[in-house]
């Protein structure tokens, strides 16, 4: 058959003359937790939201942002539209690298109701922002400033702010 049609018959019957079988892909299981490469060199944890990106360390777990604040420390908000204001620290999220800030950043949430005899509410909740953001406050001097480190006469290591000198912790 292929000497009637000359040297252009499999063509011509279509690719399934010409081309053979080919093995199924392999799947992963469904319970395998595997990391995806995202948007340029941040990874994502298989599973999550895909807006999420955590940069991940070699055990494959998540990193966690070094901060210069903490929990209950007062701040000064240095960039964004709540510039300006002066808030107490409520939550440190150090795999994201952001802060929830009391009375800064303030969105509303809708929340479903629950039963049939609930109804809906809206809230107004803080958000996070991110931890380069925010400067530690004096409260006594009223003035923003940076974070130091020293060596105090006990010999435990304390912060303190290195425009007044004054201690935090």
């Amino acid at each position: 058959m292929a000497s009637l049609l000359g040297a252009h018959g499999p063509a011509f019957f279509g690719s399934r003359v010409a081309t053979g079988r080919t093995a199924a892909p392999r799947r992963l299981a469904p319970t395998t937790t595997h990391v995806v490469a995202a948007y340029g060199d941040l990874p994502k944890i298989g599973g999550g939201r895909k807006w999420v990106h955590y940069e991940l360390g070699p055990s494959g777990k998540a990193l966690r942002v070094d901060m210069h604040v903490k929990k209950g420390d007062t701040v000064q908000v240095i960039a964004g539209k709540d510039k300006g204001k002066v808030g107490t620290i409520v939550e440190v999220l150090p795999k994201k690298g952001k802060v929830v800030v009391e009375g800064v950043n303030q969105g509303q949430k809708h929340i479903k109701p629950r039963t049939e005899n609930e109804s809906g509410q809206i809230k107004t909740v803080e958000f996070p922002i991110h931890h380069s953001n925010v400067m530690l406050y004096s409260k006594e001097k009223n003035v923003r400033s940076r974070v130091g480190h020293k060596v105090a006469e006990s010999g435990k290591k304390v912060r303190y702010l290195i425009k007044t000198g004054e201690i935090i912790d």
